[in-house]
């Protein structure tokens, strides 16, 4: 099953180390911002696993865990890491994370417009009806969501789900066991 890790990834050395422990894609959020060099020499170095995580609120890029709002906007910064090489971008939207309010479509658009990369959405998503509304932005590049919360509330089943858009990627994963699209 492939594995992808982020969450403090800021240098060479520890992207490497857990591509030697058969992770097969390291998200690069603060990193990003701080360091775009890095991404494109990850990008070189490792092409094809290195994603960029993009956690906006109203349309700023948020680092350090959410703790501080950079003067960078989410759709700059994807258009750049996508020049730099990354694999796909994450979008989430922090104002939706964990609200089950719905996703953010309107910035998913506009990301996905902008940028030539896969988009995964991240935020909000609360019920099937979210799955498929996200698969109307399919054709310009969104083409995988995290589900979290509404996943351990139960408000959706990884089986429903899956039945509802398709396996995506995860297709030979057993739907009991399998993690959600992304």
């Amino acid at each position: 099953m492939p594995i992808e890790v982020g969450g403090g990834l800021r240098d060479r050395e520890r992207v490497a180390a857990l591509f030697d422990l058969g992770v097969q894609y390291a998200i690069l959020g603060t990193a990003a911002v701080e360091n775009p060099d890095l991404v494109s020499t990850l990008s070189t170095e490792f092409p094809g696993q290195i994603i960029v995580g993009i956690d906006a609120r109203d349309g700023q890029v948020a680092t350090r865990g959410w703790l501080e709002t950079s003067a960078v906007e989410a759709i700059s910064l994807a258009q750049d890491m996508a020049q730099r090489g990354a694999a796909a971008i994450i979008y989430t939207d922090i104002k939706r994370d964990g609200t089950l309010k719905g996703p953010n479509l309107e910035a998913l658009r506009a990301i996905a417009e902008a940028t030539t990369v896969p988009v995964i959405a991240s935020g909000g998503v609360s019920s099937v009806t979210d799955l498929l509304s996200l698969l109307t932005l399919e054709r310009l590049g969104v083409n995988g969501v995290i589900v979290g919360k509404a996943l351990y509330t139960g408000d959706i089943s990884l089986k429903e789900a899956l039945r509802a858009v398709g396996p995506g990627r995860w297709q030979d994963v057993p739907t009991d066991i399998g993690p959600s699209f992304a």
